[in-house]
């Protein structure tokens, strides 16, 4: 899955790390709602070039991961800054 690697130059594989770091950060810097949202971008800098179609759970289910989700940053930042700004389409 990684062949590509192989043959790289040296050089080839600096900007193949910056470029999956930025990506990386820009990931890692998301903040408010945008941590809820599907992440195609992080996704497309793998070499391998699929659209993977993601399972959707239904609402309830839904709703649940994402009460834990929010809880698991309760419990995980709790020095985390708090917001209450409401989502805006």
């Amino acid at each position: 899955m990684d062949d590509d690697l192989q043959s790289m130059t040296r050089e080839q594989l600096i900007a193949e790390a910056i470029r999956l770091r930025n990506g990386i950060r820009s990931h890692r810097d998301s903040s408010g709602h945008d941590l809820c949202w599907h992440h195609p971008d992080l996704w497309s800098l793998l070499p391998e070039k699929t659209d993977p179609v993601p399972v959707v759970p239904e609402w309830p289910q839904f709703l649940r991961g994402c009460v834990r989700y929010r809880q698991s940053l309760d419990e995980q930042g709790r020095s985390f800054s708090r917001s209450r700004q409401e989502y805006e389409d």
